[in-house]
This record gives C-alpha cells, sequence and structure tokens, in this order.
C-alpha cells in the first residue's frame, strides 16, 4: 500500500490514535481513555508514577491543542511550528483563511528578524609591507588601505548601502563615502541611486532590466560634483550556455573605453576574461581558479596593458566554516611579491610583501619555490593529518549525538510500553478466549531492514537497534470489538510506545496477528492505513 504525501505534522493525533478528522467528541473520549492509564493519582510506586507523570504531560498538552478550535486550526496548517510563533496569542480568528493570513505575516515578520540578526558589514584591510623599503632604513610599512560597506533591507523591494574607503601610502592618502540606494521596480527591472563624497565627488544612477531569458542590460549616469563632467555607460551580459556568460561594457565621458568579458564557472572550475581599451589605455586579464576539494584551491592569473604586467599564481584553503586562508605569488613590473589574506565572514585581511623590486631570475624562483615546498610539506605532514582526525572526530561526535537521542526516545518509548503492559495483557487474553484480534509481534522500524518471520532476531545488534517491538501498544489500541485502526497520513512513531529508531531513514510496519485461530500478515508504509483483521493478509 502506497503511503501518501505526509501533511506538515501528525504528531499530537498519532499520540492521541485520533483521525485528523476527529470530532471535538472524539478528542474528549481520547484523552479521557489516556488519561485513565496515564494519571500519576493511579501508581503508589514513586518510578511507576514518574512514567505515568511524563507521559500524561504529553497527552494533555495534545489535548489542550486539539480541543482549542483555532490551536488546532493553527496546528493543522503549520503544525508546531505555527503554535510556536506567536499566533495563538494574537487577535481572534476565526476562519482558517485569516489564521493562515495571520502566520504568514508573523512568519515574513520573523524572516525579517533573522535577517537583521544575520546580517554583518563586508570590508577589507590592506596593510602592504616592503621589504626593499625596511633594508633601506624607511621601514616596513608601505602603506594601508581599508574599505567597509553595510547594507540594510529597508523594505521587501528596497535596500540601502552605506560604505567608505580610505587609503595612505607615504605621506599622501585619500577617502571616500558611498550611498547607494537600490529599489526592486518589478522581478525583471531595478534602479539604483548612488552618491559619492571626497576627492571624487559624484552622483549617478542605474537601470538594469532583464530583457530576455538569457539577457541583461545596464545603464548608467553618472556626474562629477568637482568639474561637471559627465560618464555615460551601457553593460549587456548573456548567458552564453548553462556555466558561460559573457558581456560588453561601453563608457563615454572623460574616461571612455569599452570592454569585453568573459566567465565561466561549473563545480571544479573558474575561468575569466577581459579585453579594454580606451582613449588613453588598453589592457587585458584573465584568471583560472581550480577547485581539488571542497576546502582546496589554486588560482593562477595575469594581466598585461599600458599600466600593467604580472603574472600570479596561488591558492587557498578553506580551514573552518567561515574562514580562508590564501597565498598568491605575483612577478611583474612591480617587482616580485607575496600576498596573504584571510577572509572570515565577509571581513578581508590582505597582506600584500613586496620582496623585491628588481626582476631577478634567480631571486624569483627561490622566492616561488621554497615558500610553495614549506607550504606542501607542512600541508602533508602537518595540516592533513589534523583535519582528518578533526573530521572524525566531528562525524564520531555527529553519530554518538543522534545514537543518544535515539536511545533517550527508545528508553522514553519503552516507559510508556510499561504503563501500557497490564492493560494490553488483559485486552489480549480477552482477545484470545473469543478468538479475536490478537497482535503476536509487531515490529516497526528501516523499512530495508525489516524482515518478515523471525528472522529479526538472528541479525547482528547494528540491525536491531533500528527496529522497534511494538506489540504491547498495539495489542493495547485493539478496540473491545477486535478490531485495530491505524489512521492514514499519521506518522507511526507519534504513536504512545512508539519512537523513531532510524531518523531520516524510510520505515515501516511488520504485524504478524491471529484471528479466529488463523495466522495472518501484513506490512504497510509509514504514513498509511492499516485496518485489520483483513482476509486478504493471511499467510
Amino acid at each position: 500500500m502506497a503511503a501518501p504525501e505526509p501533511e506538515p505534522t501528525r504528531d499530537l493525533y498519532a499520540l492521541l490514535h485520533l483521525s485528523p478528522d476527529a470530532s471535538d467528541e472524539d478528542v474528549r473520549k481520547a484523552y479521557r481513555h489516556w488519561a485513565q492509564v496515564y494519571h500519576p493519582d493511579k501508581y503508589l510506586d514513586q518510578h511507576m508514577k514518574d512514567i505515568a507523570t511524563e507521559n500524561f504531560q504529553r497527552i494533555r498538552d495534545a489535548y489542550e491543542i486539539l480541543s482549542d478550535e483555532q490551536k488546532r486550526q493553527i496546528y493543522d496548517l503549520y503544525g508546531m511550528e505555527g503554535l510556536t510563533s506567536g499566533l495563538e496569542l494574537g487577535p481572534k480568528l476565526s476562519k482558517p483563511e485569516e489564521i493562515k493570513e495571520e502566520l504568514e505575516r508573523l512568519r515574513r515578520r520573523r524572516e525579517e528578524e533573522k535577517f537583521f540578526s544575520q546580517s554583518r558589514p563586508a570590508g577589507a584591510v590592506s596593510a602592504s609591507l616592503s621589504v626593499p623599503q625596511f633594508f633601506d632604513g624607511g621601514g616596513i610599512m608601505r602603506g594601508m588601505a581599508m574599505n567597509s560597506e553595510v547594507q540594510m533591507q529597508l523594505s521587501k523591494r528596497n535596500m540601502a548601502s552605506i560604505g567608505g574607503n580610505m587609503a595612505v601610502t607615504g605621506r599622501s592618502g585619500s577617502g571616500a563615502a558611498t550611498v547607494v540606494l537600490h529599489h526592486q521596480a518589478s522581478s525583471v527591472a531595478s534602479v539604483e541611486f548612488m552618491a559619492t563624497a571626497g576627492l571624487r565627488s559624484i552622483i549617478g544612477v542605474q537601470a538594469t532590466r532583464h530583457i530576455s531569458r538569457h539577457s541583461t542590460a545596464t545603464s548608467g549616469l553618472s556626474i562629477s560634483l568637482r568639474d561637471g563632467s559627465i560618464n555615460l555607460s551601457n553593460a549587456w551580459t548573456r548567458q552564453l550556455s548553462e556555466h558561460a556568460v559573457g558581456n560588453i561594457q561601453l563608457v563615454l565621458g572623460g574616461e571612455s573605453g569599452i570592454s569585453v568579458g568573459w566567465q565561466r564557472k561549473d563545480e571544479k572550475n573558474s575561468a575569466t576574461g577581459e579585453i579594454k581599451f580606451g582613449t588613453g589605455f588598453f589592457g587585458a586579464s584573465a584568471h583560472y581558479v581550480r577547485h581539488f576539494s571542497p576546502k582546496s584551491h589554486g588560482r593562477i592569473a595575469g594581466r598585461v596593458g599600458s599600466t600593467a604586467l604580472e603574472f600570479e599564481v596561488g591558492g587557498g584553503r578553506r580551514i573552518s566554516e567561515l574562514s580562508t586562508v590564501r597565498m598568491i605569488y605575483t612577478i611583474g613590473i612591480q617587482g616580485i611579491s607575496w600576498r596573504f589574506e584571510l577572509h572570515r565572514a565577509g571581513q578581508k585581511l590582505i597582506v600584500p610583501v613586496l620582496l623585491s623590486a628588481d626582476l631577478d631570475a634567480w631571486f624569483a624562483a627561490t622566492t616561488l619555490l621554497i615558500p610553495s615546498s614549506l607550504y606542501f610539506l607542512l600541508k602533508s605532514y602537518v595540516l592533513k593529518p589534523y583535519y582528518k582526525r578533526r573530521e572524525k572526530r566531528k562525524a564520531l561526535e555527529m553519530v554518538e549525538s543522534q545514537s543518544a537521542q535515539v536511545r533517550e526516545a527508545r528508553e522514553a518509548a519503552n516507559r510508556a510500553q510499561k504503563l501500557l503492559e497490564v492493560v494490553s495483557n488483559r485486552k489480549r487474553q480477552k482477545q484470545l478466549d473469543r478468538d479475536g484480534l490478537v497482535i503476536t509481534k509487531a515490529l516497526y522500524g528501516n523499512k530495508n531492514l525489516i524482515r518478515e518471520g523471525d528472522q529479526i532476531s538472528e541479525v547482528s545488534d547494528d540491525v536491531t537497534s533500528q527496529i522497534l517491538d511494538v506489540t504491547v501498544p498495539l495489542n493495547f489500541l485493539v478496540t473491545d470489538s477486535g478490531q485495530l485502526k491505524l489512521h492514514e497520513g499519521i506518522k507511526k512513531s507519534g504513536i504512545m510506545g512508539f519512537c523513531d529508531p532510524c531518523p531520516g531513514e524510510p520505515k515501516q510496519l511488520l504485524i504478524e496477528y491471529t484471528y479466529n485461530r488463523q495466522n495472518y500478515k501484513v506490512l504497510v508504509d509509514d504514513y498509511a492505513e492499516l485496518i485489520i483483521p483483513q482476509y486478504a493478509h493471511s499467510v
């Protein structure tokens, strides 16, 4: 029997053994029925009283929700998440449509709060060092620069960005502050307003529109407040293939020029290239990144033009969930240098170190090979074993944590079964006396491990740990008329005396039973309806 698509959650219905369509009277009857078994006052032994108190609280909480019309409507729509959102504390709502609308409003508010709580400023700090300058007696620090930006979601369609930058080289410096307002006019169009104050004060506007499924056009206008010069820009971007994008940009004004670019990116590789030329400059650049694993990558890049000629090679490694380190070697007309970078959660620390202003082949080879060799030795004999041990430890901790949760859930199910056992055995004996419905064996757990007959007892402990014996609770659920019904769309792990022995795995329920002195057997999916006895189950 195929299992239907599960509802958001039906654990409370499973706990009280109710159909989602149960009436208010059915809810009250179910509560009274379970309260007779689990009320703490029925037990004198303190251990049994504690077990009863634990499960009676679960039953009472379920009853308080399902007996309240408003709470039940919220629970049916969105499960426990809806009840914990604060919706039940709001205005009294009577219609499901009103409840849904109010809950969506609260959900959007929580998403906005989550966005603001998780938003962090992005920025970078660069400290340039010079070894030749240090040996000449001028100090090792060549210059510093920093920039920062903070984005704020003003509304669903509007966003503001505030940023600034400062740079100091020798005895000279510069700085600027920028404000950008972004408005999403529609699903295919947006507009940005920009203002910059500093040595080059500029105001501008830029509009972007998707002109087709694979093409985007951007037009911009900027005006310099210092000399009144105007720059016009137009850019076109097109999706060339699943992994490739091409773009063309034209700028008219004091810095007129045209550029053509291309980018390709897939799971393992990323490559870009660009050619620029204008009235007083030309240039070309390209870079390629190869991801060797989810944690490490290598990079090569080159730039050539009227003001640049350099080549760089390097790589990086992710050292934690939020942090990445990079080392990049550069050789060009500016000299030979290493650049060290630390990226963490939108923040960057960049330290370029100029090793030599002269291009000496022997020095260039030495400064590339020695640090690279030390890195690979460190990675092979120190870092790699360390990361392996750390990953293994994390995996073991995750398994142990999940195992502890499953053990706790299994123990809770066993405690619940312990209080059901007396009534379950009495019901079982009553059915035996009249040749009625008797559950002789019931197993619930991993769909791929459930076996028929006695094979379960012959397999390893690892297999049986993913399977739970639920014979006692199912005999308890058999009615006086000799029938058992498990409702459609309700996960069976929520039934009193059940638990989920293998989270994340598909599950089934295997039942062996007798009726009128005949043997029967049935295997049912987790969310499927079950009604027994049925002659179709006969062995």
